[in-house]
């Protein structure tokens, strides 16, 4: 079976959670042929594999947005659309429900030379006029023009490309990997699966309120996008997957039919772990994060954290243990930072073999503003470590467990709680047997879980199930 994956800033250009889970799919299906497209924001990686591509994967598919050319275009031309195109067009820039399938045969029947065909034509002209008189006439119209051209120009771009032919397209995401797989589905008539890790809709919604480029007036046509693109993946997808119970909730109530959800958590295989380096010396207490230096991974918070902790433990040494070549500028922020707190004993390793450093850690932290159900964290547990981690994605449940009987792995604080984050972590620093208690306990309920064969099986059962499908409505 040929299986696309749809995979938006991740595999192969970006080392993580999401991006090590697929390379872990794909090694474990050897059976099936993969084709990657990589949606990816600029070309400066794309000689750049942070991953030594399985002899399944037969072809990488690249959409780089930083190829996207704004300069040119028919200016004036008036295209065919239809009615019901043209309704659909206008639902979509005012932020209503869309019939994708319309938004979809426009991009199949019509073909643009260049994106800005399309934001030159008469077409757009009209429907901006439309979406102004309607919603924000009290607003700067070229202002206002250029908000919408610039939200839409990436969209447009991408149902430009060509989609590759496969017998079931899976998408790792909603957004724009969500859409390009459904109008897939729409092209070829072939199932479309969706996993969601995170919460895409949220995350950016979360990115939208707290950023400077967005005028406040027009935060919420921002956001009203972003819905509308994963209300397209939900409705399109044959099955999607969750991975835990919270996570299904919010897709219900962002719009995906309750269903179409199957929850299938994460897995591990703890042997990797088992003989890993250990800490030979104990005159320090070793604090960690496996992380990539990201703002939505508050890394900000962990070194004010940090700060805290070193008043109080003055042998711990701290580890943020991640890329840090993905935001450079956030990355010279927080250097900045730590140099400003003048945190003593901090090292930046940038990526590393996790194995290598691990296993010499004696506390684990995340301080993210969101994640999933973090590799990380299940890493560090198959690893025997205690964790400090905020109120995200499944954090909580993977530290204090769901009604099962394998005790607390770790604390949870709230979001950018710095003086939360830095007590617990002094909490675990000043007790050896609390620290391994707890580690164990996470151990034993990622073995017994949270298993790696367990994932995979149920991922195997999905292509099969709707690669039978397929065959069977043939």
């Amino acid at each position: 079976m040929r299986i696309c994956i749809f995979a938006e800033g991740n595999y192969p250009y970006v080392l993580g959670g999401v991006s090590s889970w697929i390379d872990t799919l794909v090694r474990s299906c050897p059976e099936h042929e993969f084709i990657i497209y990589a949606i990816s924001a600029d070309t400066k990686n794309s000689d750049s594999y942070k991953y030594r591509l399985p002899g399944n994967v037969t072809q990488i598919v690249d959409a780089y947005l930083d190829q996207i050319n704004l300069i040119g275009g028919k200016k004036g031309k008036r295209y065919r659309l239809g009615h019901d195109r043209h309704h659909a067009l206008r639902q979509l820039l005012i932020g209503n429900t869309v019939s994708w399938n319309s938004i979809f045969e426009i991009f199949r029947d019509i073909r643009f030379e260049r994106v800005t065909d399309f934001f030159m034509s008469k077409n757009f002209y009209d429907l901006v006029i439309d979406m102004y008189a309607a919603r924000y006439p009290y607003t700067p119209f070229t202002e206002f023009v250029w908000t919408v051209r610039s939200m839409y120009v990436v969209l447009f771009y991408l149902l430009m490309q060509d989609m590759p032919k496969a017998d079931v397209y899976h998408s790792v995401s909603t957004g724009y990997a969500g859409v390009l797989a459904s109008y897939a589905k729409f092209l070829n008539d072939k199932p479309f699966l969706l996993s969601e890790h995170g919460i895409y809709t949220r995350e950016r919604e979360e990115e939208i309120i707290k950023s400077n480029w967005v005028r406040g007036y027009y935060k919420d046509i921002w956001i009203s996008y972003f819905y509308a693109l994963s209300g397209c993946a939900y409705n399109a997808a044959d099955m999607v997957i969750s991975l835990f119970d919270i996570n299904k909730e919010l897709q219900v109530e962002i719009g995906c039919p309750e269903e179409k959800i199957r929850i299938i958590p994460n897995g591990i295989d703890v042997s990797e772990f088992e003989h890993i380096p250990e800490k030979q010396d104990d005159s320090s207490i070793n604090i960690g994060a496996i992380i990539r230096v990201a703002p939505i991974k508050d890394i900000k918070t962990m070194l004010q954290s940090f700060y805290m902790v070193k008043k109080e433990i003055k042998n711990a040494r701290f580890y943020i243990m991640g890329p840090t070549d993905e935001e450079p500028e956030y990355y010279k922020e927080c250097l900045e930072l730590a140099r400003h707190l003048d945190i003593q004993d901090l090292e930046f390793t940038a990526t590393v073999n996790i194995r290598d450093y691990i296993g010499k850690m004696d506390v684990l932290v995340i301080t993210s503003i969101s994640e999933g159900q973090p590799l990380a964290v299940m890493e560090g547990m198959a690893a025997r470590k205690p964790h400090v981690c905020t109120n995200v994605g499944d954090c909580k449940g993977l530290l204090e467990g769901k009604q099962d009987i394998y005790g607390q792995a770790g604390f949870v604080e709230y979001i950018m709680d710095q003086q939360g984050i830095a007590q617990s972590i002094i909490r675990l620093c000043r007790d050896e047997d609390l620290r391994t208690r707890m580690g164990l306990n996470g151990y034993n309920r990622i073995a017994n879980l949270y298993r790696k064969e367990d994932f995979v099986k149920n991922y195997k059962e999905i292509y099969k199930e709707l690669g039978e499908r397929m065959t069977w409505q043939a």
